[in-house]
């Protein structure tokens, strides 16, 4: 098994789709741009939004089995995936890369 860093690559914020259609919320996301989580063995960071994980999980498993190449060549990086999470109002993007030094979790 591999650790999967995650970075927080951009952040977005439609406000015009928030006045047109999100209810009011106390709490939006409080990820910021360059933050960076762990995912050992595949598994979700702690503190780690978990709507966030519902998006990246199935590749940040793939990336922990040794998997890659997604979508036949998709990133120049292989053991790597460039996925946003799944909140159309403030989305961000993440880039999942694989650390090469294998675990034994």
């Amino acid at each position: 098994m591999y650790d999967i860093r995650i970075t927080a690559i951009r952040k977005a914020d439609y406000r015009d789709l928030q006045a047109l259609y999100e209810n009011p919320i106390q709490h939006t996301c409080d990820v910021s741009e360059g933050q960076q989580w762990v995912s050992v063995g595949g598994a979700r960071p702690d503190g780690f939004c978990p709507s966030a994980w519902d998006s990246l999980r199935p590749f940040a498993e793939a990336l922990a089995a040794g998997q890659g190449n997604f979508y036949d060549g998709w990133m120049r990086n292989p053991y790597s995936a460039l996925i946003s999470c799944n909140d159309g109002f403030r989305p961000v993007s993440f880039l999942l890369e694989r650390i090469e030094k294998e675990t034994t979790t």
